[in-house]
């Protein structure tokens, strides 16, 4: 990979020179259909292309070895705290979002361009590193690297702000085309080094196994109650149990094993030996559910036992949507896909208190629902407690912020970096074919206030910041609604962004509030799946 890497940068001026060359070619036939003050702004743009094409390709290049190298420091073993202490806190505007909403365009236009082309050097790339099956995706160039690039370079512009904006709107489709080529030749070298596509290999499927029109990943929720009267029959389900013990977790620190051929055996109700049943295949399902966690899916695992003698006792375990149970298990779930990083504190000690109250749970004899409602409790106080400390944390920048947004009311905020140049009508009539193709947007799309206001505190949020997607949890909405904390859920860095700015991410699909995925629902059509291809 490091080989391929080096390659790969040896060829990035070329690509660079390329690159400032289509965007002067761009320019200049679409000279003829401007207005004075657009000639005059690309003119001056054109002309700082010329002069400074060495040092915009030396910010170009450095900025890809910097995320290069970025890239296999966060893929090397992580070892230690891995969240940062350091509070910093950045504004982000209108102008910084007009940013990321060019850069988002250029990541668009890469894709759209050389989709197919990035789709087959991800099945070279996942062969090299040995991931047969494709998984992830293994290019460390990958659209949004090279877009950053383009932004680096543009700040090196001795222009203003809406000079660089210009520039990345210039470099969008020129620098999908190339990528285009560049990926396709990527390809071509690895092929004649012998490597075999992961994608092309044969895989031969055990007998009766085969993938699904519909996988696993949907938003269907199939109906527990139904399901339940699908289940095998009684004589089946016992013979599924017989002889089997389900065995704790090593680290979960209970003892002995729970043989469910009693359970099974000391009810001869018919519906009854279905729940338990249904109830032991979707913690199956859970587990082999490659989107939730290791160390999450062992906390869950421990459920297992106490959730089908919970079967026997109450009826409204099936109802996966409000019984308490499923609630926990979704929570815990969502909460730790914010703070992916198994190394961090917060959430290891997430883990550890939901650790102890399963424990708890399990050595209850009497499974009931009123359990489940304390530990969902549990959980919930836990929460709020860890949003108080990190809203204690930033009490500061609060206070800054408000004293901030008091004065942007009074007409006293800081001067424009783009000199009067961001709205501007010119700086959107450059030639057609350099836009994005997206229709124009209808009156029922434009922004409107009603998103914004539905947040609240600790809510988590999608939000596409200087060239990258992060999940951060909204901390503060000022108390003037003009600007709004939000704390990033994977170290301590926050973002006060702008009422406007937030409007219009928004508006460009690059913010979006993150609702909990229900990992039962996506358990219970595995399971329908397995019972349907069964019968």
């Amino acid at each position: 990979m490091q080989q391929f890497v080096d390659d790969e940068l040896l060829r990035a001026p070329l690509l660079f020179d390329q690159l400032i060359d289509g965007m002067l070619e761009y320019a200049r036939k679409g000279l003829g259909q401007m207005t004075p003050v657009q000639r005059s702004t690309v003119g001056d743009l054109m002309q700082a292309l010329m002069g400074q094409r060495m040092r915009l390709g030396d910010y170009f290049i450095r900025s890809l070895k910097e995320q290069v190298s970025a890239h296999f420091a966060e893929s090397a073993p992580k070892s230690g705290q891995a969240r940062s202490k350091r509070m910093t806190l950045s504004l982000v505007d209108e102008e910084v979002v007009a940013m990321d909403v060019e850069l988002s365009h250029i990541i668009e236009a890469i894709n759209s361009t050389a989709e197919y082309e990035l789709r087959e050097l991800q099945t070279y790339l996942s062969a090299m590193v040995g991931d047969m099956d494709v998984a992830d995706d293994h290019n460390p160039l990958r659209p949004e690297v090279y877009a950053r690039a383009v932004w680096a370079a543009a700040q090196a512009l001795p222009l203003s702000r809406g000079h660089q904006l210009a520039f990345m709107r210039y470099a969008g489709t020129p620098l999908a085309q190339l990528l285009r080529t560049a990926y396709a030749s990527s390809t071509s070298r690895l092929e004649s080094m012998g490597i075999e596509p992961a994608a092309h290999r044969t895989l031969i499927l055990p007998s009766g196994s085969r993938r699904g029109p519909r996988g696993n990943d949907t938003t269907f929720s199939p109906d527990l109650q139904r399901m339940r009267d699908t289940m095998p029959a009684p004589a089946a389900v016992q013979m599924r149990y017989e002889g089997q013990a389900l065995r704790p977790a090593a680290s979960a620190g209970g003892g002995g094993e729970e043989h469910w051929t009693e359970i099974v055996r000391g009810t001869s109700n018919h519906v009854d030996r279905q729940s338990v049943e249904l109830v032991s295949r979707l913690f199956e399902a859970i587990q082999s559910d490659k989107r939730v966690p290791a160390d999450v899916g062992m906390v869950i695992s421990r459920l297992h036992g106490p959730a089908m003698r919970l079967a026997l006792r109450d009826g409204s375990l099936l109802d996966q949507n409000k019984h308490p149970l499923w609630r926990f298990i979704n929570r815990l779930a969502f909460e730790c896909e914010m703070a992916p990083d198994a190394a961090d504190p917060e959430r290891q000690q997430l883990l550890k208190t939901a650790q102890a109250t399963v424990e708890q749970l399990a050595v209850e004899p009497e499974q009931n629902n009123s359990l489940y409602r304390w530990a969902l409790d549990r959980l919930e106080s836990f929460l709020h407690k860890r949003l108080t400390r990190r809203l204690a944390a930033a009490a500061s920048q609060i206070g800054a912020l408000q004293k901030l947004e008091d004065k942007m009311l009074k007409g006293h905020g800081s001067p424009s970096e783009f000199h009067g140049m961001l709205d501007v009508e010119e700086l959107d009539t450059v030639p057609a074919d350099l836009l994005e193709h997206r229709p124009p947007p209808s009156r029922s799309d434009t922004p409107t206030d009603a998103w914004l206001d539905s947040l609240k505190p600790g809510d988590w949020v999608r939000l596409f910041l200087q060239g990258r997607w992060v999940r951060c949890r909204l901390l503060w909405p000022g108390e003037r609604g003009e600007v709004w904390l939000f704390g990033d859920g994977a170290s301590d860095a926050t973002w006060a962004v702008r009422r406007g700015a937030l409007l219009k991410m928004h508006a460009e699909r690059l913010a979006k509030t993150l609702k909990e995925r229900s990992i039962i629902s996506s358990a219970a059509a595995r399971v329908q799946d397995q019972v349907v291809s069964a019968a």
